[in-house]
């Protein structure tokens, strides 16, 4: 964990909400300047902290409306924070809490240099990243329904599918299988809307690899370059890493992709495992899922994983197997190099 210790005159700590926000300013010395609440306006916001502007650092917890702030604080070349909601969560608890005394807490922690930081991502590839986001989000919706359907033909023991259902020809003949009125027009709603959701994939992905290419084209040919990644999964690892350069260690890029499990440990003594939350649970996935594609590409691949369950059990395994595939991703995007089975399986 990374805690921000930068020396400032001035000392801003925002409890923000959707429509309110909480604002404290100390400075060096632990003088309260200003402890207001204000509406969640930029002309408000900016009129409180101008008169401090010179040399002030402004820290935000990490909820879902900072996006505002952070792009504030850029146009006027304020230095912003953002604060790891978790750890935060874990530092300023307290008997009583509210958002005048969290404001306080805030400013102080950014003064005491105990700040926990997280990545403020920047806004020229942020909307991308949140539309890529959303994008999974319809996606999953879309299996839901295709297994909502397998579900209730298994229910009513009917012939398993010949075919996959999630693709749009195959699924000519499924609703009329059902007797049951009822049923059947469960099975033709779940249809309709898988009909009506895949055009809006197909053009959502057309508009992201579009933008994509204006953003970072050369990253992104380099992870297509792994066997069995396409243009989507490449695009989900190039926007959730943003930057290679912002992870110093390969052990600090497989602690953000929770690629690694943390162990608790108390006198030498092992206590359990806990923050399991702590990371980017879309880069897991998108790495997890580019290891399971990797094995319908490569025999090798096969051969690796073939050699590890005789070790290990099936799922530690392809744990492994994910973790080598992310120290891989991190060390070509480091040095700029395409991807390598010979390498990757010579370590």
């Amino acid at each position: 964990m990374r805690f921000y210790n930068q020396q400032h005159k001035y000392y801003c700590g925002i409890d923000l909400h959707a429509r309110k926000m909480y604002v404290c300013i100390l400075d060096q010395k632990g003088k309260t300047h200003v402890h207001k609440n204000i509406k969640t306006d930029p002309e408000m916001l900016f009129e409180l902290i101008f008169p401090y502007i010179d040399n002030i650092v402004i820290g935000v917890e990490c909820v879902f409306c900072w996006y505002w702030v952070a792009d504030l604080c850029s146009e006027h070349k304020v230095t912003f924070v953002l604060g790891h909601a978790l750890y935060m969560k874990a530092i300023h608890g307290g008997k009583t809490k509210n958002d005048k005394i969290d404001s306080y807490k805030i400013a102080a922690l950014l003064k005491g240099g105990n700040f926990p930081i997280a990545y403020p991502y920047p806004a020229k590839m942020r909307a991308t990243r949140d539309l890529l986001r959303r994008r999974m989000y319809i996606t999953r919706r879309c299996g839901e329904l295709v297994a909502h359907i397998q579900n209730t033909n298994t229910q009513y023991n009917l012939p398993a599918f010949a075919k996959k259902i999630s693709r749009k020809y195959n699924r000519k003949g499924v609703a009329e299988r059902f007797e049951d009125p009822a049923v059947k027009k469960s099975i033709e709603v779940d249809l309709a809307m898988i009909d009506s959701l895949n055009p809006i994939l197909a053009q959502l992905e057309w508009y992201i690899e579009k933008t994509a290419r204006q953003h970072d084209y050369k990253t992104l040919y380099l992870l297509r370059s792994i066997p069995g990644v396409g243009k989507i999964l490449g695009l989900v690892i190039l926007y959730e890493i943003h930057d290679i350069k912002r992870f110093p260690r390969v052990q600090d890029f497989s602690s953000y992709a929770r690629l690694i499990k943390p162990v608790k440990e108390s006198a030498g003594k092992w206590a359990g495992k806990t923050n399991k939350k702590i990371g980017n649970a879309h880069l897991k996935w998108a790495i997890k899922e580019a290891a399971i594609l990797m094995l319908r590409e490569s025999g090798q691949a096969k051969d690796y994983l073939a050699r590890l369950q005789k070790k290990y059990n099936k799922g530690k395994a392809l744990g492994i197997l994910t973790h080598k595939l992310g120290r891989a991703i991190y060390y070509m995007l480091k040095n700029n190099e395409a991807f390598s089975m010979e390498k990757f399986f010579k370590q």
